[in-house]
């Protein structure tokens, strides 16, 4: 066991804490826009006469060590991992683990504040794998702790913790995506199914998950406001963007990103990291899959945010009183209207009298008999 003199040594890999004890968590480590996401359940920090979801009391044993080190012990293992994530290669030994009582007496300001600096780090994978030894997950994120070995070897499918840790890796160092990215898959656990012929399945497991962050992790971390509400939409809706393809409607395509709103972004970003294929044909089509979704979305939105140079329901007026049929000439008619608008030939964004008059005088220019 290592004396509180050894411990100052893990202090040059650890970062200056929260600025001010009286700021909340997010505000102190939150550092994307507060958004928000069309979420049918409230947000964490929005609920009123319920109790944050915490660790058990500890034991009298426990509660001495407590007594007599405080925190100092779980900071210690803490700081560990965090040098960990900075660099593998720091050379500093691995602390003894504190005891499980311990790890329950810890703040939850300590645990989030070192949670959160050790995610966004550089190397999330062996920062990760120390959180777990050192029995930081078992207390503090049980949902996690369940996906340790959970498919290692034993039934047809990947190994969900390694799986996870290579999806956080893969993720771009945003809070909000790295949280996402490290719970995406809690469900799976409570939803693998052994079908007759051995295959394997996780139905529902993105809509479980979602329900225990927020019955249970969410409160138990302390997660509130937009970072609350954007780690559950991640959870919840990690599997759209795969399930995109090139026979999508542009209304479809339109529906998808309409009912992602500002979350979109992160989704996408997601949605690549989550791609741990090892075969390399089967990955690159997850990936342009991924890219085509994404300029497909921009493309559309451009085109619904261009001003139409011709006034709605044109086609229409011109059949009524210039005595015109639907017809492939009419349609071409439209777009010679549409492109002498767009190169100043004519104005744009007249009413529809202007055009009925501009034919009217200029049928032979036009074509119209």
């Amino acid at each position: 066991m290592h004396t509180l003199p050894q411990q100052k040594r893990y202090l040059m890999f650890v970062a200056p804490a929260a600025k001010a004890k009286n700021m909340t968590l997010d505000q102190t480590n939150n550092p994307s826009p507060r958004g928000k996401t069309k979420d049918p359940k409230p947000s964490a920090g929005k609920k009123r006469g319920r109790k944050r979801s915490e660790p058990p009391k500890i034991s009298e044993a426990d509660a001495k060590l407590v007594a007599e080190h405080g925190e100092a012990r779980v900071e210690l293992a803490l700081q560990y991992a965090l040098a960990q994530g900075k660099d593998p290669e720091h050379g500093a030994p691995q602390p003894a683990a504190p005891s499980d009582g311990e790890w329950r007496a810890a703040s939850v300001t300590t645990i989030r504040r070192y949670l959160d600096e050790t995610l966004v780090q550089r190397h999330p994978e062996p920062a990760l794998d120390a959180l777990h030894e050192l029995g930081c997950l078992k207390v503090w994120l049980p949902e996690v702790e369940k996906m340790v070995g959970f498919g290692d070897g034993e039934w047809r499918h990947k190994d969900v913790w390694k799986h996870t840790k290579q999806v956080v890796k893969q993720s771009v160092p945003r809070l909000e995506v790295r949280w996402g990215a490290l719970l995406h898959d809690i469900g799976k656990p409570k939803t693998r199914k052994i079908e007759p012929k051995g295959r394997v399945t996780f139905y529902g497991h993105s809509e479980v998950g979602a329900a225990m962050f927020r019955r249970r992790t969410g409160k138990r971390l302390g997660f509130e406001g937009a970072l609350y509400d954007r780690i559950h939409f991640l959870i919840l809706h990690h599997l759209r963007a795969s399930q995109y393809e090139a026979s999508w409607t542009d209304a479809a395509v339109r529906r998808f990103y309409k009912q992602m709103g500002d979350g979109l972004k992160d989704l996408l970003d997601l949605s690549r990291a989550d791609i741990t294929t090892k075969r390399p044909e089967k990955r690159r089509r997850g990936v342009k899959q991924i890219s085509l979704l994404s300029k497909r979305i921009k493309a559309i939105r451009e085109g619904d945010e261009k001003v139409r140079p011709l006034p709605k329901g044109l086609g229409t007026e011109l059949i009524k009183q210039l005595g015109l049929k639907p017809s492939k000439e009419l349609g071409m008619l439209m777009k010679r209207l549409e492109k002498e608008c767009e190169e100043g030939v004519i104005e744009g964004g007249q009413e529809i009298a202007f055009y009925v008059a501009l034919l009217s005088k200029n049928r032979e220019q036009y074509g119209i008999a």
